[in-house]
């Protein structure tokens, strides 16, 4: 079956032609662009499509930062896509090739991406989280995709930890906001800033230096390096990462969570604390049947993402 993805990005978009035998996906063509800010959603998608003119594909599947409605194909407003408001991708892009097209977001596409071919690979029930600049989750239930009511299950970045703290998803001490880059980041600053008043200055900063300028990159290379306020910050998001991954094993009882991003290149820092948290705030019969592992495909995953959601 000849299968073609679309991996939508705020930053760079991808068109991936792939074929799938007998249980075995083959990629046989892959194209990028950056993604246009200057030119209307529409006219975005016609570039895409036009990368691959030749392209004669059965299935199609779409990835991209939601919200969106997954339904009705629509692409609602992501923050990522500054004026793609309410666009049809599906039925721009079905039109066009005349074959079945499935639109999903990117979370819930990692999912299906991770458990077709990466670290869920013959589970029923699996948890795929970003730990990126963000913080969402997909569900496989019972081996299948779990999208809730309207689309919008898997939102666990949403779920307050704490009263206060960095803030993610709008939210002041929550989920995503103790988990992401962009809350390592808050977090970082905010103590950097601390420890400074107190005649100790972090090898990740500088005096005068501006809240965009500390990165979870930068944090965790000083961590890396021993400096202890950076250890601090990796301290507490561990912490809250293990705190979130206990609600979730005691409310879905999953058999593997696949965490990307930050997670794979910080594990060192995060797993040890992370895991014994869990090991005194989960139940014991569901966390002794769960494995929290790196998700498998890396850099790949907005690629596979696009072409597992086409095989859904």
């Amino acid at each position: 079956m000849k299968l073609l993805g679309f991996d939508i990005g705020g930053t760079k978009c991808a068109v991936i032609a792939a074929d799938w035998d007998n249980g075995q996906l083959t990629v046989t063509n892959r194209l990028s662009i950056a993604t246009d800010h200057e030119l209307s959603p529409e006219r975005m998608i016609e570039k895409l499509i036009a990368l691959m003119p030749d392209a004669r594909p059965e299935r199609i599947g779409i990835s991209c930062g939601g919200p969106l409605d997954d339904r009705a194909g629509v692409i609602l407003s992501p923050p990522n896509l500054p004026g793609w408001r309410n666009v049809p991708i599906v039925k721009i892009i079905r039109d066009h090739y005349q074959v079945p097209t499935f639109l999903q977001n990117d979370a819930n596409a990692g999912a299906l991406a991770e458990w077709r071919f990466g670290a869920g690979r013959g589970c029923e029930n699996l948890i795929f989280m970003t730990f990126g600049t963000g913080l969402g989750a997909g569900l496989i239930l019972n081996g299948k995709l779990y999208s809730g009511t309207n689309g919008n299950a898997g939102e666990v970045g949403h779920v307050g930890l704490e009263p206060n703290g960095p803030i993610g998803f709008g939210k002041a001490g929550s989920f995503e906001g103790f988990c992401s880059g962009g809350g390592l980041a808050q977090l970082g600053y905010r103590m950097a800033v601390d420890s400074l008043a107190k005649g100790i200055r972090p090898l990740y900063f500088r005096e005068g230096m501006s809240k965009n300028e500390v990165t979870a990159k930068s944090i965790a290379a000083a961590a890396e390096a021993g400096d202890q306020t950076a250890l601090d910050v990796f301290r507490i998001c561990a912490e809250h990462l293990g705190q979130g991954l206990s609600i979730l094993i005691d409310i879905l009882n999953p058999q593997v969570i696949a965490i990307g991003g930050i997670f794979g290149w910080c594990r060192s820092l995060l797993w040890p604390i992370a895991e014994k948290v869990i090991g005194e705030q989960a139940l014991s019969v569901s966390s002794s049947c769960c494995r929290v592992l790196p998700a498998e495909l890396g850099e790949k995953i907005g690629d596979y993402a696009a072409l597992a959601t086409a095989l859904q």
